[in-house]
């Protein structure tokens, strides 16, 4: 900065050989007389040190030397004045640099008028000068002014002795401002430090001195490349011009600029930031929150987000990553990789196989496929040396030698490399998939990971995926989850929106779009409240496939408040290793309660909730199903429960505690409840009423109690004389059982109401 070369003040006093009427012995200011004609003061035209000068002798106690001119005061700016000075004879006197200050209107400002002496010690010696004037009070400034003087007379003075005689050369006014910059700018520049900047000198120490030297200002990492081979930690602000390298071991702290673009500027590059911002997040506990800063990362490749913190195998504090975007990019990195190998299953070590061919080629969480194998079973970790694998659920029906197929999908972030991740949030971050990559894979262990308002968009084969238990207690909160396959019928689609093999999984306020299935959950005490998903295709009479796949029988699961839509809920006991029913609850602890529930264009044989038995002599123990409304468009459904019997059927016989009331149903031929309150007219006398329950007892079941027989006309007998009897019970009549009879004392005829159950 030059206030003489950038705004073009002059600064500079005329020579003295201009004129001594320009001089003053006063104050400069107009009107105060001038050393011209003054008998004390005379021009030199040709000095052997100045050139021309002032010769002066000193006559007053304190001989003023005042330039009649104006010289511009400018906040910010700092004026060096400077003269060369000499005795020539007669006692010596001492010199400093003197101004008369004031204000724009020419009003004279107290401050500081003079700067320190300078003694003359002996004649003909040639002795400089300087004083600096400025309005910030900075080390080394003489004459600190304060923002109201404008203008001012600079000179000198001459104190001590009079009648000495003294020359003068010419006084110099410059701008020095920019001797000031380095205390005035709040930033200090790493090469300063010695930082080299060739990508391959280790900068770490200039970069920490620098940061050490900011001191409350910022860091400026000038152009160049930078390579950091040990931890850095800024405590400062830092500006990035030039880029770093640092090995995965080296971390990166930018305690006060602590955010993705940040990290962006640093590296120059999305995937190698967001590696290292993430490794400063799990490295520092100053921060809890990692923001993307609403930037767009094009990501080429899945991040394993473990590798990017290679000193941490797990990870156990809160931490946040929001508000940005991940897109995949078209670079041929997200093709899954596939494996066949043959493997033995034990179901006495029900997550296990052993004897693994190809076992190095199998990669923990794959997605594991072969006969007995339930969906969305993953390999959770790989003994190599053991050639045995672990399963994060266990097979169904399998016992022995064959061939499996493992299946790694690609996501966009991995944390399948952390032994164990707890309390990790990521909230506000969508996922661009592009049917390409997958979203998000889960450690293989941990507890209350959570998603809130997130998208997860067109991901190529999983939104959320869980190889192990790494999903237990996860949240799942106002996410969006929309398909690549919406234009596929649905038993044609294979992507899932959320895979979840672990307890206490929560599902709230989600909105899924036309996936194979919206949430395949393994654990229990799961609750699934207030989404949206639907899952339609443009067949007429089409194939629904399930919306929520519940894989325990004994799942103890909430379903409530859901807007269920072309697909339906599934309940099977995929993941027994001996899937016949050998004790225990049996299908127990669902509730299905005040749901929204539509199908369209669908087969007659459709239904909102399917019990999947995969192994016989299993019953339903314990469900509720109220406060539902069951609607069909462009066409009618029989009933709104089935059973599917690919592998085996419930035992009715052993149905307990079922409470299926309150529903509501339209466009469906069979509405369920239980107990089924049904209304009889009896209109020829008979001893023996048949009472046919027409299917409307949960799954067609079984009339295996009844709860009261009330009269709703007269009974009366042939002779139309009322009979004040009760009849008695007989259950579970007819081919099917699902009629009951009621016997009365003698031939009678008329209306009543039998509550029946389909449950013990």
């Amino acid at each position: 900065m030059n206030k003489a070369i950038t705004d073009g003040l002059v600064l500079m006093p005329p020579p003295f050989q201009a004129g001594l009427a320009l001089w003053s012995s006063g104050d400069g200011t107009p009107g105060s007389p001038t050393y011209q004609n003054a008998g004390n003061a005379a021009i030199v035209p040709a000095d052997q040190d100045f050139g021309g000068c002032l010769e002066l002798q000193k006559t007053d106690n304190v001989q003023k030397v005042r330039h009649m001119g104006q010289t511009p005061i400018l906040p910010g700016c700092y004026l060096q004045v400077k003269v060369r000075i000499k005795a020539v004879s007669g006692p010596l006197p001492s010199v400093r640099i003197a101004a008369w200050a004031g204000t724009a209107g020419g009003s004279a400002v107290t401050v500081p008028a003079a700067g320190p002496e300078v003694a003359l010690t002996s004649y003909g010696s040639v002795v400089t000068v300087t004083g600096i004037i400025g309005t910030g009070n900075r080390g080394g400034v003489d004459l600190v002014w304060n923002t109201s003087v404008a203008q001012a007379h600079v000179g000198l003075d001459l104190t001590g002795p009079t009648g000495g005689v003294v020359r003068i050369d010419d006084i110099e006014v410059v701008d020095i401002t920019s001797a000031f910059l380095r205390s005035m700018m709040d930033w200090v520049d790493v090469r300063d430090f010695g930082a080299v900047g060739d990508g391959v000198t280790d900068d770490s120490a200039a970069f920490l001195a620098a940061d050490a030297a900011a001191a409350g200002g910022r860091v400026l990492v000038s152009a160049g490349t930078y390579h950091l081979a040990q931890d850095v930690t800024f405590d400062n602000h830092v500006r990035f011009e030039g880029t770093l390298t640092m090995p995965a071991s080296a971390i990166l702290t930018l305690a006060k600029d602590f955010e993705l673009p940040s990290y962006i500027d640093a590296f120059g590059n999305e995937e190698v930031a967001f590696r290292k911002a993430f490794q400063a997040l799990l490295n520092n506990a100053d921060h809890e929150s990692l923001d993307l800063g609403g930037r767009r990362l094009s990501i080429t490749a899945p991040i394993d987000m473990q590798a990017a913190v290679p000193n941490r195998a797990s990870f156990a504090q809160r931490r946040v990553l929001r508000n940005g975007q991940l897109r995949a990019e078209d670079s041929g990195a997200w093709t899954p990789g596939v494996t066949t190998s043959l493997g033995t299953y034990d179901p006495a070590q029900p997550t296990r196989l052993s004897n693994v061919a190809n076992i190095a080629n199998v990669p923990v969480g794959a997605v594991v496929s072969g006969a007995g194998v339930g969906r969305e079973v993953y390999v959770r970790d790989v003994n190599v040396a053991a050639q045995t694998l672990t399963l994060s659920q266990s097979l169904f029906a399998m016992v022995g030698t064959q061939t499996f197929t493992f299946t790694r999908h690609r996501y966009l972030l991995d944390f399948s490399g952390f032994a164990s991740l707890q309390d990790f949030e990521i909230t506000d971050v969508e996922f661009q998939c592009n049917a390409l990559a997958s979203g998000v894979m889960l450690s293989v262990a941990g507890s209350v990971m959570q998603f809130r308002d997130c998208v997860f968009n067109k991901p190529g084969h999983r939104g959320i995926a869980s190889p192990g238990d790494g999903c237990q207690g996860m949240l799942v909160d106002r996410c969006k989850f929309l398909s690549h396959e919406n234009a596929a019928l649905a038993q044609n689609r294979q992507s899932i929106a959320i895979s979840a093999g672990s307890n206490d999984v929560k599902l709230r306020n989600n909105r899924s779009t036309q996936f194979l299935h919206f949430a395949v959950l393994s654990g229990s005490y799961l609750i699934i409240a207030n989404n949206h998903f639907f899952q339609g295709d443009s067949a007429a009479a089409g194939v629904r496939s399930g919306g929520i796949v519940l894989t325990q029988r004994n799942c103890h699961a909430t379903i409530s408040g859901n807007y269920i839509d072309n697909c339906f809920i599934e309940w099977t006991n995929e993941r027994e290793p001996d899937p016949n029913f050998s004790g225990g609850f049996g299908f127990s602890g669902l509730s299905v309660n005040d749901n929204v529930m539509l199908c369209s264009s669908v087969a007659l044989w459709f239904g909102f909730l399917v019990i999947k038995p995969y192994g016989t002599g299993h019953y339903v123990n314990g469900l509720s199903v109220t406060g539902n409304s069951f609607r069909a468009f462009n066409g009618q459904i029989n009933r709104v429960e089935r059973i599917d019997t690919s592998f085996a059927t419930l035992d009715l016989t052993q149905m307990r505690k079922i409470d299926y009331s309150g529903n509501t149903f339209h466009n469906v031929l069979t509405a369920t409840r239980n107990p089924a309150m049904i209304r009889h007219t009896q209109q020829t006398e008979a001893q023996q009423w048949s009472i046919d329950t027409a299917g409307q007892l949960p799954f067609g079941g079984q009339a295996l109690e009844v709860d009261g027989v009330v009269a709703r006309s007269i009974i009366q007998n042939a002779g139309n004389a009322g009979q004040y009897v009760m009849p008695y019970t007989l259950s579970q009549q007819g081919p099917s059982q699902d009629k009951v009879t009621l016997v009365w004392p003698t031939a009678v005829r008329g209306t009543v109401k039998v509550t029946v159950r389909g449950d013990k």
